[in-house]
Formats: C-alpha cells, structure tokens, sequence
C-alpha cells in the first residue's frame, strides 16, 4: 500500500540529489516557510516564489513549493503584511503552505539547472565551467546473508553505486562466516534470542560518490534482511569526480554565432536576447552559467569558450568581453526556469511508493520584463 509522505521526507529524498552541502555558502538554502511534520499530498516546483504563485498554489491545493529563488534571501527585519514580501509570507502561513528552496546547489548538482540549460541548447561532452569541489570517492562494504546477495548488490547498484571509469556495476565479493547473538529485544531474520548464530555471508565492496552515500545507504538497508545491517564506509583518497557551477561543452556541429543566437532564442523561449561579439564567428565550444554570471567572463575566455551564455549582464563587463574577444549571449536570468520540469521529473520518478497525488510545475508567470 501506498505511503504518506512528510516534508522532511520529501527534502531528504529531494537532497541526495541536490544536496545542501553543495551550495555557496552565502546561499539561504532549505526549508524557509512551514515544517518538517507536514503531510504532503501535491507539490509545486516553480522557479519564484511571488505572491501570484502562492496563489495559484492556494488554488490548487499544494502542500509544498520547491523554488530555486529563496522567498527568503536577506534578513527581515519586520513581516509587514501589507508589504508585498509580507503578504506572501502571510499567505504561505494562513494557507499551512510549506516553501523549500534549491538555489547553489541545485546550480551545481548533477542534472540540475545549468545540466538541463545545456542539454536544452544540444551542448555535448559537458564539465563544470567552474570547479568548486571534488566528489570524494567512498568505499561501502557491507555483510550479506547468501540468500540475499545479489538483491543487495543491485540495491546499490541502482542507487548510484559501483560506476569506475566507463564501466558500471562493478563490485567484489568474497565468502565468509557472519558470527551473532540476538539479544532478548531483538527480532532476528535468522537466530534465536541468546543462541550464538553463525551464518554464510558475502562481504560486497563497491565504490561510490560521496554525494550519492545516503540513497545508496537507504537502497541498501530496504534491501537487506536483516534487522541490523553490518558495514563499514571507507573515505578514500583517489580522485572524485568534479563539481562545480555552470557548464563547458561542445555543439555537435559548428555554427555561426548569428545562426546559434536565434537557437538560444528558440530552445529558451526567449522572445529577444543581447549578444556581444562578432555575429559571424565560428561557435563550437560553449561555456554556460544560468544567473548572473558576469564576473566570469575572463574565465570563459581561460576555459577557451567560443561563447559564454549568461545572464543580467551589465556595461561594464560587456565592454570588458568586447575587449577580451569573446562573444557573449544574454538570454536573461529567467532561462533557469528549465529547472522546473528537471525537478518534477525527479520527484515523479523518487517518490513513486509514496501516496504524493500529483507533482506539478507552476503556470505562473514570474519573468518581469516586457519585450517590446
């Protein structure tokens, strides 16, 4: 029978990919409005929280929004109700409406914003255009009874386990003799209450990102059957894969930056965009930050991007890419909304066993400008 599901249990499933460890930490990140307790029946993903999708979130019943934009990002001082942040927060209490935000790190998580921006525009054979950290590599050994070997393997497997290099699935086994005694509040698998157990198990091995420890955890313990699951987690010192903001990549085939322009527009369902350099150059390469990402246009130039994609971009580094050869494209801040539908998909697929009667992506519409 289908689950319940709590708040808490929503963002616990939410940041094994995406989680908080992985935002700046300037970032306000987590649950900002309502609690942990809270029964969630419909979730709403939008990429702003402004009062006309709370709204629409009052109308349609929804237990919990998950933003990129923090509703909450500098410190209040007051909640005036009558101020439109007060209204909005007024409504999100009176309305029992939980709001969680994902802004850095879902930036930077793999298949998150700058991901989805990239797969978008077709822009292949990715890596983080700016590192930020490595994703330490773990060791999970853990003690399986026979009869339940390979039902844990693929646990772990499906989790996120055991992927070296190009290859995936792989893991080490060796035979070996589990030795227990259940105690008198223990409700063994095998054994009796205050008789010695000696019982034929695997030690599996399998090697895993830190970022993805605690699904793989969780897969492992539903998997296993027994009441206390015996394992040891190694931190190892080779090299892990990199995290970090936005995306370099390459096209599949060379286009002109006037001809890659209008397919910036036409992906991104931007009416008008801004574009510095020469509409004639070759593109191939391609750099791309979602937000504001000004300040790393000599880094473009470094990382050796054709083009950098970005947004809110000011005078003064336009001049500066001017100056510095590169061509940049400003398509606006609010292309990140490609985040809405990576976060439904997500969820769907996540919280499938749960009782969540619907995840949906706000119609609202939250892009300030008019093109005229």
């Amino acid at each position: 029978m289908a689950e319940t599901i709590t708040v808490a249990q929503i963002i616990e499933t939410f940041e094994q990919w995406s989680p908080k460890r992985l935002a700046f930490d300037w970032d306000k990140v987590g649950l900002q409005v309502g609690t942990h307790d809270k029964p969630v029946k419909k979730v709403m993903v939008t990429l702003d929280v402004m009062e006309n999708v709370v709204d629409e979130a009052i109308e349609k019943q929804v237990d919990l929004i998950i933003a990129h934009h923090p509703v909450i990002f500098k410190p209040l001082e007051k909640i005036e109700t009558n101020d439109p942040k007060g209204r909005v927060i007024k409504k999100l209490l009176v309305n029992d409406i939980a709001v969680y935000a994902a802004h850095t790190n879902l930036d930077i998580a793999e298949g998150g914003v700058n991901d989805a921006l990239a797969e978008t525009l077709g822009i292949t054979s990715t890596r983080p255009f700016l590192e930020t950290e490595k994703d330490n590599l773990i060791k999970l050994t853990v003690f399986v009874p026979e009869d339940h070997e390979e039902t844990v393997r693929q646990a772990v497997h499906d989790a996120g386990a055991g992927h070296i290099g190009d290859y995936s699935h792989a893991s080490f086994t060796m035979p070996g003799k589990g030795r227990f005694m259940p105690t008198n509040e223990a409700s063994p698998y095998i054994g009796k209450a205050g008789e010695l157990e000696i019982v034929d198990e695997r030690r599996i091995e399998v090697l895993l990102p830190q970022s993805k420890l605690e699904r793989v955890l969780h897969a492992m313990k539903e998997a296993h059957p027994y009441e206390e699951v015996a394992y040891d987690i190694y931190t190892l010192q080779n090299a892990g894969k990199p995290f970090g903001v936005g995306r370099i990549g390459t096209l599949p085939k060379p286009l002109r930056l006037k001809d890659f322009c209008e397919q910036v527009k036409k992906k991104l369902s931007v009416p008008a965009l801004r574009v510095i350099g020469n509409l004639e150059d070759t593109i191939e390469t391609v750099a791309i930050l979602g937000g504001s990402g000004e300040k790393y246009i000599q880094h473009a130039k470094t990382q050796g991007a054709d083009v950098y994609i970005t947004g809110d971009l000011t005078l003064h580094p336009a001049q500066e890419a001017l100056e510095l050869g590169i061509n940049v494209i400003d398509p606006g801040h609010h292309v990140e909304k490609v985040m809405k539908q990576a976060v439904k998909n997500y969820l769907e697929n996540s919280l499938s066993e749960y009782n969540v009667t619907e995840v949906i992506v706000s119609e609202s519409n939250t892009e300030p400008f008019q093109f005229i």
